[in-house]
């Protein structure tokens, strides 16, 4: 097992966590990872794209003109595609880009993803944001006294101040355990948890 070294916000070291195998020291295949995120990407297409075809065109059934004698292509009511104003034909329909991946599999990249991370010790644990207001300059302070510019901030549960700290630097965001992704995971180089996630996410990815 892992033993890191918990930060306070003043960037001392204050206790050590265990981290478990399983999760945090997970071999890396990229092909699962990519199949995840691909997955997640699907998801987050709307897929409204549409287009009118001939049936949902406004205007009049009835021929233009006569089949024959006219020395004219044939026509038939002006709502066609070839017409000006007429149906599309091969157009986009609304439709869904989603597809299925395993549960196993979406589990077993969010442990590759983390254990990447401690791998390449990006991975930084807190023993909690000392914010007692909602304040930017305080929150980007303590960034800087860790030495992270930035990164992904995993908590326990809901902090609004610190959300509400953190919403206009760029560069972070923050996440709760249960929302954790592999493409967030991926996203931000540096990854911060507070100490009480990380329980959380052994909770979440031991079942």
């Amino acid at each position: 097992m892992a033993v890191v070294d918990v930060i306070n916000s003043k960037g001392e070291n204050v206790s050590q966590v265990t981290l478990s195998e399983a999760i945090f020291d997970v071999p890396l295949k990229e092909s699962v990872l990519h199949d995840v995120v691909r997955m997640q990407m699907a998801r987050r297409r709307s897929g409204t794209a549409a287009v009118k075809h001939r049936s949902d065109v406004a205007g009049s059934t009835k021929k233009l003109f006569r089949q024959k004698g006219t020395g004219r292509a044939r026509r038939g009511n002006i709502k066609s595609p070839l017409l000006r104003g007429g149906g599309s034909v091969f157009g986009p329909d609304p439709r869904s880009y989603d597809f299925p991946v395993p549960k196993k599999v979406r589990r077993l990249a969010l442990k590759m993803a983390l254990s990447a991370k401690l791998r390449d010790a990006r991975l930084t644990v807190i023993d909690g944001f000392e914010l007692s207001r909602v304040k930017t300059r305080d929150f980007v302070g303590i960034l800087a006294t860790i030495g992270k510019p930035g990164g992904l901030i995993v908590t326990n549960g809901k902090n609004d101040a610190l959300k509400l700290s953190a919403r206009n630097v760029p560069g972070v965001k923050v996440l709760s355990a249960d929302g954790l992704n592999v493409y967030d995971l991926l996203r931000y180089p540096e990854l911060i948890l507070v100490e009480e996630a990380v329980g959380a996410i052994e909770g979440r990815l031991s079942k």
